[in-house]
């Protein structure tokens, strides 16, 4: 069998779907690999080195694709309307397409991959079970996003994160508080915390306390018995009881700070509001808030998606729209090694090829299309 490593065309995008070392294993397990032309140059990764790891370079986006049994790539392939290149219609049938695909906002790409009988998985849907652990690239991104965004506001702060002593007087620490404690959020504190800042954080789950605790900062928290967690581990919207009440608290905490990151992200929805207009004019001049949630709209009514600007107030807002594809280099090793985590199990070495049990949970979770139709419970209203 054949995996094809195409290029990323999306815009903020410089991760790679493999990389050489990843790419020896895959031959190892007995596939063929082609590379298309460039495809690693984001990340750092030249053609040569993928020829040195015993990967074909394909010189156009065609012949990469041509006899790809499997498609790996970091964001979906694009339609005919949104580039020059059909990306989709350039897989064959019969293909499978391993990628973060976006599917409840890609309601066209599911129709087209169904439409051309290409079996697809998009790993945003990989179940929170310990098994699968591995293969969970939110995760492994979201932990660099994290990272990511206090370098970012360290970068544009006007004064020093930790407490300096000197015989001129003493600086005072940076005061930075994280707005959601999952993996991105809990990475942010830690960083913030080794970087010499006073740290606090928020989160609607109760369960977040603990972490963030252990990691040195101070929670923060509205009293309420909403859990704030579905049974998939993630975040899920509140009450308009407590929403107002959580507003209130921020409000309040936020006028202390002098960084503010925030991390808030419900699957399929738009990011929730967390930061409005009152509070960024409460803020301080010099201030730094870091959306995360700037590609789902962002988490501060203020956000640029996009764009670094400095309000009238003086409070800095940055919101790029790919954190992780800012550390490119280590994202695309992070990513590589969760897609071959995902496909090693379903390799049937004595059959030279794959032998897929489509009622494993990992399986069903993921699969998006397949036999020419959408066959996820979240697209096609089952769940």
């Amino acid at each position: 069998m054949r995996i094809t490593i195409p290029k990323e065309r999306r815009a903020h995008e410089n991760r790679v779907a493999a990389t050489p070392d990843i790419i020896k294993k895959y031959i190892a397990l007995g596939f063929n690999v082609t590379v298309e032309s460039g495809a690693g140059l984001g990340s750092s990764i030249s053609d040569d080195d993928y020829k040195q790891a015993g990967a074909d370079v394909a010189n156009d986006t065609a012949s990469a694709y041509q006899d790809a049994d499997i498609v790996l790539k970091v964001q979906k392939p694009l339609l005919a309307s949104e580039g020059d290149i059909d990306e989709i219609s350039l897989i064959k049938s019969g293909a499978i397409l391993i990628s973060t695909l976006d599917p409840t906002a890609s309601a066209d790409h599911n129709a087209a991959y169904a439409a051309g009988n290409i079996t697809s998985f998009s790993m945003e849907f990989m179940p929170r079970i310990t098994r699968a652990q591995s293969m969970d690239v939110l995760s492994s991104q979201s932990n660099l996003a994290g990272y990511k965004a206090v370098i970012d506001a360290a970068a544009e702060y006007n004064r020093a994160f930790p407490m300096m002593m000197t015989a001129a007087g003493t600086v005072a620490p940076a005061k930075v508080m994280v707005m959601g404690a999952g993996v991105a959020g809990l990475q942010a504190i830690a960083t913030a915390k080794r970087l010499g800042a006073v740290v606090s954080a928020t989160d609607v789950r109760a369960a977040a306390k603990e972490q963030v605790e252990s990691l040195g900062g101070k929670f923060v928290m509205v009293e309420s018995d909403e859990t704030g967690e579905t049974e998939g581990g993630y975040a899920k919207e509140m009450s308009d009881d407590y929403k107002r009440a959580q507003a209130a608290l921020i409000a309040e905490t936020l006028k202390k700070q002098d960084i503010a990151i925030t991390t808030a992200l419900i699957p399929g929805r738009p990011a929730p509001v967390l930061i409005d207009d009152d509070m960024v004019a409460s803020m301080k001049p010099g201030s730094i808030i870091v959306d995360l949630a700037a590609p789902a709209g962002g988490n501060c009514t203020q956000t640029r998606p996009g764009e670094t600007y400095t309000t009238e107030n003086g409070v800095t807002i940055i919101a790029h729209l790919n954190m992780a594809s800012r550390l490119a280099a280590d994202a695309s090793a992070l990513y590589a090694k969760n897609l071959l985590n995902f496909i090693t199990p379903l390799v049937n070495e004595e059959q030279n090829g794959l032998s897929i049990d489509w009622d494993d949970e990992i399986i069903q979770g993921t699969l998006i299309t397949k036999d020419g139709n959408i066959v996820h419970e979240r697209l096609t209203g089952e769940n």
